[in-house]
């Protein structure tokens, strides 16, 4: 007898700790006092410490959200994993058995309340797998804030201009290592560029080569670029004016994501966001940080009509 419950108990422990973790609602958000913000770790000029605290535009976002909501700011950090679809079921609606950071059961843990910097896109919210099934069923992506888009600066004193990818046939060029500007320059233009472009660990490691006279020019997010030429002493450093043929989507609209069950907490959440972008919060606070705002284009279009 002893030895059944025995092990009866043992497994409901085992249970208990193979359960997913469970995402908060709104009202349990509220009740606490915080509310937990998903940001992609060592990721600037987006979210990563700076000095030990919390920096960049989407922890500038996050904050405003939990004033809007009437809770304290707190940051929840996200290690990529393989895809977007395994962050998303890691940190939004389900969680992962062990934390990449301190091997941790995530189980004992919590999921982030929203997530920032999610790509808004129909087709991609709607995608489906290869029994037809949905992929992200159990996530609602919502509330768009800003639009991003590829970009190249460059070294004004050995190239005049950057208005065609054709110069870098003869000039090199730094991008991050697995990036899709590394695909693009690598394996189009039936290679011609192949041999120009240099592979780094991050943009700003790519951007310092480029202070030190390694490479002439850089290909990377704008909202990155943006950074580093803020940060530059120089004005020697400026912005392309190029498109980027047969590159296929070259801007994207980027916004949030919750657990599919918390909609009540991203209506708040979404109206703290469309308050900020419509009184021009948004672009201000871009703007203080030295980065481009560009409005997604659900905004672009309801402006146009």
């Amino acid at each position: 007898m002893l030895s059944n419950r025995l092990s009866a108990f043992l497994l409901g422990c085992v249970c208990l700790l193979a359960q997913p973790a469970q995402a908060r609602e709104y009202d349990d958000v509220i009740a606490s006092g915080y509310v937990r913000i998903g940001l992609y770790r060592d990721f600037p000029p987006y979210s990563y410490l700076e000095n030990g605290a919390p920096a960049g535009v989407d922890v500038e976002i996050g904050k405003r959200i939990a004033q809007g909501l009437g809770v304290r700011f707190e940051p929840h950090w996200i290690t990529p994993d393989e895809n977007l679809e395994d962050d998303l079921r890691n940190n939004v609606w389900k969680g992962h058995y062990l934390d990449k950071n301190d091997e941790q059961p995530l189980a004992l843990k919590h999921l982030a309340d929203v997530m920032m910097r999610v790509p808004y896109d129909r087709d991609y919210s709607y995608m489906r797998d290869s029994t037809g099934e949905i992929v992200n069923e159990q996530v609602v992506m919502f509330g768009p804030y800003q639009s991003e888009r590829w970009q190249v600066a460059y070294d004004s004193e050995k190239i005049d201009r950057v208005s065609t990818m054709a110069v870098f046939q003869y000039h090199s060029i730094g991008v991050e290592i697995d990036s899709l500007p590394s695909f693009y320059l690598t394996s189009g233009f039936q290679g011609r560029m192949r041999e120009r472009t240099h592979h780094f660990a991050s943009l700003p490691q790519a951007f310092a080569a480029m202070q030190r006279g390694e490479v002439d020019a850089v290909m990377g997010m704008r909202g990155e670029i943006d950074q580093q030429l803020s940060r530059a002493e120089s004005a020697r450093y400026r912005l392309g004016e190029n498109g980027f043929p047969n590159m296929g989507k070259q801007s994207w609209d980027l916004g949030m994501a919750i657990k599919q069950s918390n909609r009540q907490l991203g209506y708040a959440v979404e109206e703290v966001v469309d308050g900020m972008i419509r009184s021009g919060d948004m672009a201000t606070l871009y703007a203080d940080l030295g980065l481009q705002y560009e409005l997604p284009a659900f905004y672009r279009d309801t402006a146009e009509r």
